[in-house]
């Protein structure tokens, strides 16, 4: 194998995995955008298909744009693949394709149940995908990686830095949650395997770090990394709960859906994808990624 293509190439991911590859294989980047009946000629061997619409935190973004962006255009460009001399082809989908909400620890023979225009458009994908008859001597990987952080990366992560950063406690302590997180470094480990790797065999798999973490766990990791003193306070969960409705009124930032976000648990198996590989533990530990992300905002 040495030609790879890569969709979504400017992305957050594409930019790390890019830069990762480059030193084992031929790269070509396809700007794609959904348009009515097109079609794409494939010459590379592997497929990495990354472009799509990501969560839209602001949310005003309109439902056909997803699933144009995640359901459509998946199914011009795996339907090119299909008769293309291409051998590879990786779709990037997301937990939450399978689930909003986990209750124990989110495996792959789950039966998803997505609700959000994002989770129903990356899941119609992946159905797409599994319904077709795979060509002798191609193979197909749906991912499903749980929150992928690395260096510069914009989200949560670094909402919560900043927090910290200015000396503000964070008050909830009180919560016992676990949650599981993706280093950018094992992602691009775990998909140069699949890539060289012929014994993988085609399917789902779920991308994850190989522990788990609570928010409380991030915050010492974050203070840790700014030497600070952690200044976690327990407030009472009654006390919490009426703050975030009054928070859900009049629009403040510390509202029922980001305490949920930050105390909700999202534990991710990523057993199979190891078994698959033959190894038992990934090159990098949860804490590890973390940390190298965390000390990435310092500077910023």
């Amino acid at each position: 194998m040495n030609k790879i293509l890569i969709t979504g190439s400017t992305g957050f991911v594409g930019v790390y995995l890019q830069q990762y590859l480059k030193f084992y294989y031929e790269l070509e980047f396809l700007s794609i955008r959904y348009k009515s009946e097109q079609k794409f000629e494939v010459i590379s061997d592997a497929i990495i298909h990354l472009a799509g619409k990501a969560h839209d935190l602001k949310k005003v973004s309109a439902p056909k744009d997803y699933y144009e962006a995640n359901f459509e255009l998946t199914k011009q460009l795996f339907d090119s693949f299909l008769t293309s001399k291409s051998s590879v082809f990786i779709f990037m989908s997301s937990v939450k394709a399978a689930a909003d909400e986990v209750k124990d620890i989110l495996k792959e023979d789950i039966m998803p149940n997505p609700k959000s225009h994002y989770g129903i458009s990356k899941y119609q994908a992946e159905q797409y995908i599994l319904s077709k008859k795979i060509p002798e001597g191609k193979r197909v990987y749906v991912l499903r990686p749980s929150m992928i952080h690395g260096p510069g990366n914009k989200g949560n992560l670094n909402l919560l830095f900043n927090v910290l950063k200015k000396g503000i406690p964070y008050p909830l302590a009180s919560f016992q949650n676990e949650r599981s997180f993706l280093g950018i470094d094992n992602l691009n480990y775990l998909i140069k395997e699949i890539l060289e790797n012929k014994e993988i065999p085609s399917g789902v798999y779920n991308f994850s770090d190989d522990e788990f973490l609570s928010t409380n766990e991030v915050v010492k990791v974050i203070s840790s990394v700014l030497n600070k003193k952690d200044k976690s306070i327990a407030v009472p969960k009654t006390i919490i709960t009426t703050l975030a409705k009054v928070g859900d009124l009049i629009r403040f930032p510390l509202n029922s859906e980001t305490i949920q976000k930050l105390t909700e648990n999202y534990r991710v198996s990523n057993q199979k994808i190891k078994t698959a590989i033959g190894i038992e533990k990934l090159p990098f530990t949860a804490k590890e990624g973390l940390t190298k992300t965390i000390k990435s905002f310092v500077n910023k």
